[in-house]
């Protein structure tokens, strides 16, 4: 579906309302008054059998009567007639049509959705509001007032929450880039919407209310794409579970787990809010602050209560407050009275005037030792609330650094502080009523930096020991899940062999069918150990009693076994026991005990789960009480995952801080990533309790349920994973040996060092210009890709004794619809001369045509002749454009 269709909702040049009205209580009578309210400059055609004209505008009685082809249709009648007027559209060629009607009959929507979908006519609702573009006069909606213009995007699946936020922005000023309700988003939904809005030069910032989420590989990689330009912010409802449902009905959506909706919100570089509190804040954030450079806080006041209260909000969310070096104290102390508080806050005493306040805030400014101020005033007799406001907007408005400080506001009371917080507003500076609205606010700017520092750190590679035996892993699944036998659920000791591929430590386990083969398997394992009762009606053996430790020679083994066989026949007569499973005792009270899981989302597919409740046996129960990653995961992410387990108590450290190895924690959990990407079978995993000792990992008792999936096992994923079985090994023409492969996260460190090792002509025809070493943030942009919308291959040594190195590097961004891909390619000097740039070009090509992508294209310098050749004979079209000194290459591929 062509992004360029979204431009007909966004800026069309002539409007239809079909079911334009003159009853003030018709949505065809708002629509059209909107529409004539806003100034749209195009034409506006109302659709109407029963009147000659609505508003004074010329009516037309069918859509076949409409003098010209209408770039958007806003559709406001009865909902039997919507499948007539579509097709009434599509042979008068409008392709885009906003339906406003509420409380569609399911059969009448799928014939809607059907025609359409059939005549290519995209649609926005139903259900919806409407669509508001203050900059191009736009206001197509039901909404009880104009949006004024601004750099927020906002995007709702709610129309209440449209015109709260709506009524609630004009009080304070703020505008609008795009205002758009969503409705029901069966067609036009939160993908394509964040895609556009990327592009659009207006937008600035997006803010998102979701209720629920159905495409959600799309959205979450179109969420990462935007969110490395432009802020986003969420405000997803359905924090509960009744929540969760209900939010899920009203945008007939499925509904998933909260828990995993905020760790996808966090992975794609966005940033949740929780209430309308923090959105207000939020938005009033996004419409005026600077991009934040660090987390110092520095709080000037007229009131040490205040500045209390703001110190105990910022330390309570994790925010840092600002130190006061020997140079700014000595500023502070020449034009500030002798009991000031000589410390951060700076109180200035309740006598501040508007010249303190100036002048303490210049001083701040020019210290170099802050990133944000956050600038409080109580009401005083003694100081012109108003006249301190004027001298602050002042002293930002001609400060050299007004674009590298944030500066918020705090005016606290209500008629006293009301003009000055106007003062604020008209100026774009944050005001906020309450410390703990500023500094909620801060906190939003300062957690989403931390989530895309996080985000971009460079993973570690994993030890060069661990080497997945991913063959052996999927023959043994082969063996246990196939077509005949669909469904398979594992105990410890028929996990172990899965587990041991990938280098999970289990613990000693052996099965005995009989009570004198296991007398005989404890001989083998050794005193103390733990036995289980096996039998595939019961999952969990110690609700029943099926389960003894610390047992210490075989005359309390041989007892044991007895008692748990006849415990379980008395309580369960029904159940089937196969045998038992015996293990070696751990000495777990030295030990961190963690319980780690693979678990299913009905919206994000598999996730990865680590807690330290080892009795959650329901879905929600176990989700709430973790913290929750999805695949794939690096080492980086998997560090992130356990610092926010720990950060949410969600992982008690403390009293095992000495014995907690964070690297090792982490490896068992990449490993864990990895074994669920290379066997997508793997359905649920429940490792509890996994024991942390120093280094060592250890896996006491695992269940796993594997699902045999013939169709799209790798699509469950809601990121796409690694292509493996993209990688190639190839010869040159001298006879080395290389690898190409997708580029991962993990290469930044070696790509850095190819990229600074590329020749100055090389890296001027790459760049187009002479440009320095890159920065670790664009280096980790070009490693840490989206597979699903970009490709990035590098040729890599395999000779042995060699050095791994990156001898070639090509990629290709690809638009949203994927009919165009650009590449770019460069190939060390060293390295050109060897067929290696022809591999590299054809590998590309041949990857683009597998995945649908229409054309191919790219652009070098003139002097690259080399390049224009090599693009010649593998059929590309070249042209060269003299004016602007480049080659233009261009292939048909599909």
């Amino acid at each position: 579906m062509s992004l360029q269709l979204l431009k007909h909702f966004f800026n069309p040049q002539s409007i239809t309302v079909i079911g334009a009205s003159i009853n003030v209580k018709r949505a065809g009578y708002l629509v059209m008054n909107n529409l004539l309210a806003a100034g749209f400059n195009g034409p506006i055609m109302p659709v109407t059998p029963k009147y000659t004209s609505v508003h004074g505008v010329l009516a037309y009685q069918q859509v076949s009567d409409l003098p010209i082809t209408p770039d958007l249709a806003v559709i406001c009648t009865n909902e039997f007639r919507i499948p007539d007027i579509l097709n009434a559209l599509a042979e008068k060629g409008c392709r885009a049509a906003i339906i406003v009607t509420t409380e569609i009959d399911a059969n009448v929507s799928s014939r809607i959705y059907e025609i359409a979908a059939t005549h290519k006519i995209r649609l926005l609702g139903m259900s919806s509001l409407g669509i508001i573009n203050p900059h191009n006069l736009v206001n197509a909606s039901l909404a009880h007032c104009n949006a004024l213009p601004g750099n927020i995007a906002f995007v709702s699946q709610s129309a209440a929450v449209c015109t709260t936020v709506l009524d609630w922005a004009q009080s304070k000023g703020i505008g609008f880039s795009a205002f758009v309700s969503l409705g029901d988003a069966q067609d036009i939904s939160f993908p394509e919407l964040l895609d556009y809005l990327a592009r659009d030069t207006k937008t600035q910032a997006i803010l998102l209310y979701i209720d629920s989420i159905d495409q959600a590989r799309e959205f979450l990689s179109a969420a990462r794409a935007v969110s490395q330009q432009k802020t986003v912010l969420v405000i997803k409802a359905g924090s509960s579970l009744l929540g969760a449902k209900a939010a899920a009905l009203h945008s007939r959506g499925r509904f998933g787990h909260d828990s995993v909706y905020d760790a996808a919100i966090k992975r794609a570089g966005m940033l949740r809010v929780h209430d309308f509190h923090e959105l207000f804040a939020a938005v009033e954030t996004l419409a005026y602050a600077n991009y934040l450079h660090g987390e110092r806080l520095a709080i000037i006041t007229n009131g040490g209560g205040l500045g209390i209260l703001a110190v105990d909000n910022l330390i309570e969310a994790g925010g840092r407050l600002a130190e006061i070096d020997q140079p700014l104290m000595d500023k502070l102390n020449a034009c500030l009275p002798t009991n000031w508080s000589h410390n951060n806050p700076i109180d200035m005493i309740g006598d501040a005037d508007p010249k303190r306040y100036a002048t303490s805030l210049t001083h701040l400014m020019d210290s170099g030792q802050v990133d944000a101020i956050l600038i409080m005033h109580s009401p005083s007799a003694l100081s012109d609330s108003e006249e301190t406001a004027k001298a602050i907007i002042d002293v930002i408005q001609q400060h050299a650094k007004r674009k590298q400080i944030n500066i918020l506001t705090n005016w606290t009371g209500e008629d006293a502080a009301k003009p000055a917080r106007q003062l604020f507003a008209k100026a774009k500076i944050p005001t906020f009523r309450t410390p703990k609205g500023a500094i909620t606010a801060f906190m939003h700017l300062v957690q989403y930096r931390r989530n895309k520092k996080l985000l971009m750190e460079t993973p570690t590679n994993l030890p060069e020991h661990i080497i997945y035996e991913a063959s052996a892993a999927a023959e043994y699944i082969k063996n246990n899940v196939n077509s005949q036998n669909r469904s398979v659920k594992l105990n410890t000791y028929h996990t172990k062999p899965l587990l041991d591929a990938y280098h999970l430590n289990t613990i000693n386990t052996h099965i005995a069918e009989n009570i004198e083969e296991a007398i005989e398997k404890a001989k083998i394992i050794g005193y103390p150990l733990a036995v289980k009762i096996n039998s595939p009606d019961i999952q969990y053996k110690s609700q029943v009693h099926g389960v003894m430790l610390n047992i210490n020679n075989a005359r309390e083994l041989d007892s044991a076994l007895i008692s748990i066989t006849s415990r379980i026949k008395e309580t369960l007569p029904a159940a089937r026991l196969t045998g038992f499973t015996l293990q070696k005792m751990v000495a777990s009270g030295l030990a961190l005990e963690l319980r780690v899981m693979i678990k299913q989302d009905a919206i994000f597919g598999p996730v990865i789960a680590i807690s330290q409740d080892s009795d959650a046996r329901d879905l929600q129960t176990t989700l709430e009480n973790a913290v929750v990653a999805l695949p794939p995961l690096n080492m980086a992410l998997a560090r992130y995952l356990v610092i926010q387990g720990i950060k949410d108590k969600k992982i008690k450290v403390k009293q095992h801080a000495k014995d907690f190895d964070m690297q090792a924690v982490c490896l068992m959990l990449t490993q864990l990533s990895q074994m669920l990407l290379d066997n997508p079978e793997i359905h649920d995993l429940d490792l509890n309790p996994v024991l942390v000792s120093g280094s060592h990992v250890s896996i006491v008792d695992s269940q796993v349920q594997l699902m045999f999936n013939e169709q799209g096992l790798s699509k469950r994923f809601a990121i796409s994973p690694y292509p493996k079985q993209l990688e190639e090994k190839v010869i040159l023409n001298n006879g080395q040996s290389i690898l190409i492969r997708p580029i991962v996260a993990e290469d930044e460190t070696t790509q850095q060092a190819f990229d600074n090792a590329s020749t100055q002509e090389d890296r001027y025809k790459r760049y187009f210009s002479q440009r320095g070493k890159m920065s670790h943030e664009e280096m980790a942009k070009l490693t840490q890709i989206d597979y699903e919308r970009e490709m990035a291959f590098i040729a890599i040594r395999l000779e042995e004794g060699e050095e791994q190195d990156t001898l070639a590097v090509i990629r290709a961004s690809i638009d949203p619809d994927n009919v165009e891909a650009e590449f770019a390619m460069i190939v060390r000097s060293d390295a050109q001369g060897l067929g290696l740039g022809k591999l590299m070009l054809q590998k590309l090509v041949t990857y683009q045509q597998a995945k649908g992508t229409q054309y191919l294209s790219g652009m070098t310098m003139l002097s690259n002749i080399g390049m224009a050749t090599l693009a010649k004979k593998l059929g590309f079209e070249v042209k060269r454009d003299i004016e602007d000194g480049v080659i233009n290459m261009k292939l048909e591929l599909n």
